[in-house]
């Protein structure tokens, strides 16, 4: 009889449901029934996937089972995850949460591609808002997607499908993108670990000129560096830094953010959540002081890679015409910018995140991730191309200016509202190539306060 059930391992994450499937204690078949079992049970509530594909996943999952009756082995190796919508299945439209999209993929992408060849099942593909766009998951195209931690409140964005499946416990792992923040708004919204690796270390990465890299989110520290090692590069192993704590450091506690007018007030929760984080660090042996991050410029060199960005992806959708009213506002905020600009702008956010915490004497910095818990659901409805744009930047300040430098940063769990019930977070950003460390550091926080 099996220690597990197939059901109870579905939320374990796939560094857990890789040891049963390894040891026979459960086949990627039963656990691929369970995990479409529970995504149906869970998505009417919340409204998470795009696609479901039962099919083509057990029949995925029977060949892993095939591999490892053959003898095959592998860490991902008949694992279930699901895929965010803006990557391309082959044969599959890649949707980007948008009625502009209709043409069938003609091959996988390169990390689609990879996850079958180790072996991972795909057995649904989750919703985002139109074009990675938003902080938020809602279009026209799929309606709202809900945060299981609380429906009346958004899974953030744009992975927040993604986000929203993990968090319910219908898939223990999911792929994300983040070109602004899309990784760790939707991790801290619902309670998950959102790692944004160094931009370049993943497949599949780089649209919004380099400011999208593609990653995963889990619940667990171990389950985001298993994924990221299995497919990524790295100089330093990131499973085996998630496992063992980090020499003393140096942390720079920072309230900044890079607003493009005024960032909201940050709510004492959070607040308050960063500085019992600070306080578990000192008495880890860290050394935490209060910094500010300078940014001058790079909020404007910032703003023209992703208003670019998305003009580009725009024009590039089979009907532009069938664009939301708000997206198309600002695919047009973007037209000014040319290749020198561009160029320009990726000079600068180089720049920036060359020697900044050498500048500031610090090895990791300890930030916000947004300014207070999860909005409500329809927070910025009705509201137009720009004032969304600025509105949603004043409430996360914090995370897009990493995608900028293309350094690495995390979004970790840090206690729950007690009136909303709702996760709180906190972001750990380290220097480019140092994912391991920062893995490190954020494995170190996990066990602190899973402990306490």
């Amino acid at each position: 009889m099996n220690p597990t059930s197939a059901a109870d391992a579905v939320a374990l994450g796939p560094t857990r449901q890789g040891r049963l499937l390894a040891a026979g204690d459960l086949t990627s078949r039963e656990l691929t029934e369970a995990t479409l079992a529970a995504i149906a049970r869970e998505n009417p509530a919340i409204n998470a996937t795009v696609a479901v594909f039962p099919e083509e996943a057990l029949a995925a999952s029977d060949e892993a089972d095939r591999r490892r009756a053959a003898g095959e082995s592998g860490p991902m190796l008949g694992i279930p995850i699901v895929v965010k919508d803006d990557i391309d299945i082959g044969g599959k439209v890649t949707g980007l949460g948008s009625r502009a999209t209709s043409t069938p993929a003609a091959a996988d992408t390169d990390l689609v591609a990879a996850m079958r060849a180790a072996g991972m099942v795909i057995v649904a593909k989750a919703a985002l808002p139109e074009l990675a766009i938003f902080g938020f998951t809602e279009s026209d195209a799929l309606g709202i997607t809900r945060n299981p931690r609380n429906p009346a409140h958004t899974p953030g964005g744009s992975s927040g499908g993604s986000a929203a499946l993990v968090a319910a416990g219908a898939v223990g792992i999911a792929t994300a993108s983040d070109g602004a923040g899309s990784i760790r708004i939707p991790a801290a919204c619902c309670g998950l670990v959102g790692f944004k690796p160094t931009q370049g270390t993943m497949p599949s990465s780089g649209g919004w000129h380099d400011l999208s890299t593609q990653g995963g989110l889990a619940a667990r520290v171990a389950d985001s560096a298993l994924f990221l090692e299995t497919f990524g590069t790295f100089p330093t192993s990131v499973v085996d830094a998630a496992a063992v704590d980090p020499a003393p450091l140096r942390i720079g506690l920072s309230f900044s953010g890079a607003a493009a007018t005024r960032a909201l007030p940050l709510d004492p929760r959070v607040r308050a959540a960063l500085e019992r984080t600070a306080e578990i660090f000192r008495a880890a042996g860290h050394t935490v002081t209060e910094v500010t991050v300078p940014y001058r410029l790079d909020s404007k060199s910032l703003t023209v890679r992703y208003l670019a960005g998305i003009r580009d992806v725009a024009r590039e959708t089979d009907d532009p015409t069938r664009l939301e009213k708000r997206t198309k506002a600002i695919a047009r905020l973007g037209r000014p910018f040319g290749r020198r600009s561009i160029e320009w702008a990726k000079r600068e956010g180089r720049k920036f995140g060359d020697g900044l915490h050498d500048r500031l004497g610090v090895d990791i910095l300890l930030t916000p991730v947004m300014s207070g818990p999860a909005v409500p659901v329809e927070h910025w409805k009705g509201k137009g191309g720009l004032s969304t744009v600025i509105s949603m930047n004043a409430f996360y300040p914090y995370t897009a200016q990493w995608n900028h430098a293309g350094t690495p940063a995390v979004s970790m769990p840090a206690g729950v509202t007690a009136e909303e019930g709702l996760p709180l977070a906190i972001q750990l950003i380290a220097r480019r190539n140092d994912d391991a460390r920062l893995m490190s550091l954020a494995g170190q926080h996990e066990r602190a306060t899973r402990s306490s």
